[in-house]
């Protein structure tokens, strides 16, 4: 039996490499090209949602800040379980790290989400005192529009600027009820979609809008005193959970800073994966059972 040849090994290793190359340079291609196109589709809809509350910022800048935040956390794992000797952690690290910069390439969009929610809630605070001036207004004999532009002139905002807009919108030739389920979807609040929805129904049977805004701004009132007393009611297991849930994620986190050599041998064990892959189940479990005990509608 002849030896193969040693020129045709060396081709057939070179043909291997550079079909492997070709393969990992197809996927890496495709992975950057699928990631730049979510990265853009992402920053356009987290930028839109900004321009909702008055924040204009380019989705340029929006995909650099997550970009920014996921190489971050990813070069942090990947830099913290990097070990030569020990393949295991390496992959390790970097399974860590890109799941931990997928979830901080998301960091816009949380903030927008709390933005959002503060927003809100000075909304609808804002909003009770605004319907008493519009009742005044109307009692006054001003129009709905002239109500609308009296909080525009003395408000503050975010309730100002949402009126501005909704009667800006009145102006350019948009029709009242559009405008008014424009701005009701731009805000987001309950309230005010029981303002709007009582508008519309008192413009078309002819109801006396003065006394629905004074019995709305009442029931408002109430609404927003019972949910204070419900938070503070429920303050003390809200921080029980945020204790509770947080302290072995930050416990992990700071061990494995302070003592490497005892927590990475750990984490990169089967058995470490797998209580660790327990541990956030049962957190997940626990943080959800709260919250279905605290979060009462009212």
């Amino acid at each position: 039996m002849s030896l193969p040849d040693p020129a045709a090994k060396l081709g057939a290793i070179l043909l291997a490499g550079l079909a492997g190359a070709g393969i990992v340079y197809v996927l890496l291609r495709a992975f950057f090209s699928g990631s730049a196109a979510y990265a853009d589709q992402h920053s356009q809809q987290t930028s839109r949602q900004l321009e909702d509350l008055f924040l204009f910022i380019p989705p340029r800048r929006i995909a650099e800040i997550g970009w920014v935040a996921a190489a971050t956390f990813f070069l942090l794992f990947a830099a913290l379980f990097f070990d030569l000797k020990k393949p295991a952690a390496t992959a390790t690290g970097l399974i860590l790290g890109t799941l931990f910069g997928m979830a901080a390439f998301q960091l816009p969009s949380y903030a927008v989400v709390l933005l959002r929610e503060r927003r809100r809630m000075r909304f609808n605070l804002q909003l009770v005192d605004a319907l008493t001036h519009m009742s005044n207004a109307l009692k006054a004999g001003f129009s709905i529009n002239q109500a609308f532009e009296t909080i525009v002139e003395n408000g503050e905002k975010p309730i100002a600027e949402e009126f501005a807009l909704f009667l800006q919108q009145t102006r350019v030739g948009v029709s009242f009820n559009e405008s008014l389920v424009n701005m009701d979807q731009r805000v987001g609040s309950d309230d005010l979609t029981l303002v709007c929805t009582s508008i519309d129904i008192a413009r078309r049977t002819g109801g006396n809008l003065t006394e629905i805004f004074d019995t709305i701004s009442l029931t408002i009132r109430e609404r927003m005193r019972i949910e204070s007393r419900v938070r503070t009611l429920t303050a003390q297991g809200r921080l029980q959970g945020i204790i509770v849930g947080g302290m072995p994620i930050i416990l992990g986190v700071a061990l494995t800073v302070i003592r490497p050599a005892m927590m990475i041998p750990f984490l990169t064990s089967s058995t470490g994966m797998i209580a660790l892959g327990v541990m956030l189940v049962l957190l997940t479990l626990g943080a959800l059972t709260i919250r279905k005990i605290i979060r009462i509608d009212v």
